[in-house]
């Protein structure tokens, strides 16, 4: 599995939820829980951190870059990726949290999780959103892999008090 991809080509990706369309209140608290910050980019400008470029949401430090056309996929993700990091090892991100598959994967099934914080998102409508995206599961589909292949996510996950179930 590799969940970090662009979009697989031809994908219909204009139908995944934007970060504009729930908005960045929501978002912004949800990652404030976390001692993360959002920080809106507007609308043309390169997202910093972001490591695929175009409108996928970038991560610096302890905080979290979108843009209205940011898909709420990718700012869960990559605020997952931050979520599940000590504090301490935060400073140091630029771009690319991690190489750990370990860790990837707990990015994945935490921001699954989260997804149920934002109102109207939830785990179905972004574990759809992954799909169409292009996110890779050895299981065929993302929630083949949360519901049956995700153990070890939680309990990575769990060991550390975050959100799992």
């Amino acid at each position: 599995m590799h969940p970090d991809t662009p979009p697989a080509s031809g994908a219909p990706t204009s139908a995944v939820m934007r970060v504009g369309q729930i908005g960045f209140d929501a978002p912004t608290a949800l990652l404030g829980r976390f001692g993360l910050q959002l920080r809106r980019v507007a609308p043309g400008q390169p997202i910093p951190g972001s490591f695929w470029g175009d409108e996928e949401a970038g991560i610096i430090g302890s905080t979290v870059y979108a843009r209205d056309d940011t898909p709420v996929h990718s700012l869960l993700h990559e605020a997952g990726h931050l979520i599940v990091l000590p504090p301490e090892r935060r400073p140091d991100v630029h771009t690319d949290a991690t190489d750990s598959i370990e860790e990837e994967d707990a990015t994945c099934c935490l921001q699954i999780v989260l997804a149920d914080e934002l109102p109207g998102v939830g785990r179905a409508r972004l574990m759809a959103d992954m799909d169409a995206w292009g996110y890779t599961f050895r299981l065929g589909s993302a929630r083949a892999w949360f519901e049956r292949d995700a153990d070890n996510a939680r309990e990575f996950l769990k060991a550390r008090g975050l959100p799992h179930a």
